[in-house]
């Protein structure tokens, strides 16, 4: 049996690493192979697995921990995929901080199932704003040291940069980020794409196609610096439904934006942050609302938005935040009852959870 290609897609959190795995995996399913993403993160409930199941891909989920740690199940899902599915090439994510699968993940599936699997290039997806963190102009949005930190050594771990996002630069600009990156690490190609616009996404389906991992040695065992970054990052994750007090139909539009503005604004009386948080809100019948805060400084950006008006919601919360964790499930549960409160909402909870890097597994 022909091996199947495995891709470990890595980057900060925002930087778009979904969206370039879901428009990958449109193209390629049309182009190369049946293609399957593995959505994987640390806590449960992904917002992530919900919006690649709505683009018709394969999908499946390694959730409540990292790749990185979850070898056997990494694996047998692979297996799986490759079986059941019939996947010629997989790709996964990694969560949070996403730098060390290239040693956990990588050199154990070389060394222990090399006959199955063929490494695809180590990819990382920055994004302009995130890139400016360590350019020469260090612009400040407003996250600890530490993350920027991080920043780097993704860039260092990497096989194939992709700077994503390239729709919101001119020419002039892109010229400059993509100068600055051939700096910053010389030895590593770099690709620009637009996940969200699906330009250059062809380009790089040849390139991940068509080349291995040059399996370099790379690790952060034992980095205490890579452990302080770690430490900064709180996740948390609710599941839960709204339905209209009256039964009425309303704007649930409306009510994505303002509970996500009341969470804005919690962190922000706080002195606090929140480099990701994920929304993904669906009524039934295809209509969704998909929405994304990349910080607090920054405008909501949404994939897709209700395209009518609904009695009721179905939502999913991911937020990985620069904040405690006790702060954090206070300023959400607020902001949830304000949004009650404001138009005439009952909430049902089904799932919480809130925990810091260090409490992994709680």
């Amino acid at each position: 049996m022909e091996p199947i290609k495995f891709m470990v897609v890595s980057g900060f959190l925002g930087a778009g690493k979904t969206t370039t795995m879901i428009a990958l995996a449109e193209h390629m399913n049309a182009t190369y192979g049946e293609t399957a993403i593995i959505a994987n993160d640390l806590g449960a409930n992904l917002v992530d697995t919900s919006l690649t199941q709505t683009s018709g891909c394969t999908v499946t989920e390694i959730a409540s921990g990292c790749i990185c740690y979850q070898m056997d199940n990494v694996v047998d899902q692979l297996r799986r995929l490759r079986d059941k599915d019939r996947a010629v090439f997989v790709m996964s994510d990694i969560p949070g901080c996403g730098v060390g699968a290239l040693d956990h993940v990588y050199h154990t599936l070389a060394r222990e199932h090399a006959d199955e699997f063929q490494l695809a290039p180590f990819t990382v997806i920055t994004d302009p704003e995130r890139l400016r963190m360590i350019m020469p102009e260090k612009a400040d949005i407003n996250l600890p040291e530490e993350l920027v930190y991080l920043l780097q050594l993704q860039l260092e771990e990497a096989d194939l940069v992709v700077l994503n996002k390239c729709d919101l630069l001119t020419d002039e600009e892109q010229a400059r980020y993509v100068e600055f990156l051939k700096t910053a690490v010389p030895d590593i190609p770099v690709l620009c794409i637009s996940a969200r616009e699906k330009t250059g996404i062809a380009e790089l389906a040849d390139f991940i196609t068509t080349r291995g991992s040059a399996l370099k040695n790379f690790s952060v065992r034992d980095n205490h610096e890579f452990e302080q970054a770690e430490a900064k990052l709180t996740w948390y994750n609710r599941r839960m439904y709204f339905k209209a007090a009256d039964d009425g139909k309303m704007d649930m539009n409306a009510v994505v934006e303002d509970l996500i503005e009341e969470i804005r604004m919690g962190l922000i009386e706080r002195k606090r942050n929140v480099p990701h948080l994920k929304t993904f809100a669906t009524s039934g019948n295809g209509d969704f609302n998909k929405a994304s805060l990349i910080g607090v400084d920054y405008d909501i950006e949404y994939e897709q938005q209700f395209l009518r008006d609904h009695k009721n919601m179905r939502m999913i919360i991911n937020a990985r935040a620069v904040c405690e964790s006790r702060p954090l499930a206070r300023l959400v549960d607020d902001a949830v009852d304000e949004v009650c409160e404001r138009y005439g909402l009952d909430c049902q909870v089904f799932f919480t959870e809130c925990f810091g890097m260090a409490d992994e597994g709680r």
